[in-house]
């Protein structure tokens, strides 16, 4: 690519400071001045503006980079990738059937397949939960496969790249998970942490096969939080390890050497 829009490599640490400043930066707040976050900006949830600004760390950081990399011109070219959809037959039909069998087959081995309602009493109440879901997490993806891989996947082959993304990925939701109420204050960190490992190597495989598509990181994603999907909590992280697992050995030349390593953040 034109050498004047090439994002270099040291990009990653402004990224990662960004990403965790803003995010940790709020959630800290609530976390060591409770009563004083609450008293000007409400009670934090999953729904909060606040918490939104928090999910939507990455990605500002990486619109910023490459915006102060390419200028519009670089952004407009980078915002091209989440326009992106050619990727293989088998890749849609993991994400369209597979990612809800691994969680229908985590809930049956949890034991409450058939014994919990439907969590939605009304279409109405479905179809906000679905545009919450969609605008949400799978905007992280701007930042996490859009910037953050690209760059790891110049040094390392994409296995490790996936697998440092992840530990990155992991530890960055960790202040969630000591807030009450958001999501993750009810599960564990620990599987929470191995299956961001185990997503992290199975969406690097779909990205780089995609040539380095956005937009199917973000259905990913998005695919991973779907609420009419039942809780199979930890299981499904079983799953997603063992899923995982398989991938890495269908793809072992392509994850462990970089000759299809998309290492673009603006694409020509």
């Amino acid at each position: 690519m034109s050498k004047a829009y090439q994002v270099p490599f040291s990009f990653l640490i402004p990224f990662l400071l960004m990403s965790f400043g803003l995010a940790w930066g709020i959630l800290g707040l609530y976390i060591f001045l409770p009563k004083e976050m609450v008293s000007v900006f409400g009670q934090l949830t999953g729904n909060h503006p606040l918490f939104f600004l928090a999910v939507y760390a990455p990605a500002i950081a990486a619109f910023v980079l490459v915006a102060r990399m390419g200028g519009l011109a670089g952004v407009l070219r980078f915002l091209g990738r989440a326009l992106l959809w050619r990727c293989g037959t088998a890749w849609y039909a993991f994400l369209i059937i597979g990612i809800p069998l691994i969680f229908i087959g985590g809930s049956a081995l949890r034991g409450n397949l058939l014994t919990e309602p439907f969590p939605f009493t009304s279409f109405q109440t479905l179809l906000v939960a679905l545009v919450i879901a969609a605008i949400k997490g799978p905007v992280e993806e701007f930042g996490w496969r859009g910037l953050a891989l690209p760059l790891l996947q110049r040094k390392f082959a994409p296995i490790w790249a996936g697998l440092i993304l992840g530990v990155i990925w992991g530890l960055w939701h960790l202040p969630a998970f000591l807030l009450s109420g958001t999501q993750q204050s009810d599960w564990s960190f620990a599987a929470f942490f191995a299956g961001c490992l185990a997503i992290s190597v199975i969406v690097t495989a779909l990205f780089n096969r995609s040539h380095g598509s956005i937009l199917l990181s973000a259905i990913f994603h998005f695919q991973l939080m779907n609420p009419i999907f039942p809780d199979a909590q930890p299981y499904d992280t079983y799953l997603l390890i063992g899923v995982a697992s398989i991938i890495v050995w269908l793809n072992r030349k392509a994850m462990f050497t970089k000759e299809a390593a998309v290492t673009d953040v603006i694409p020509n």
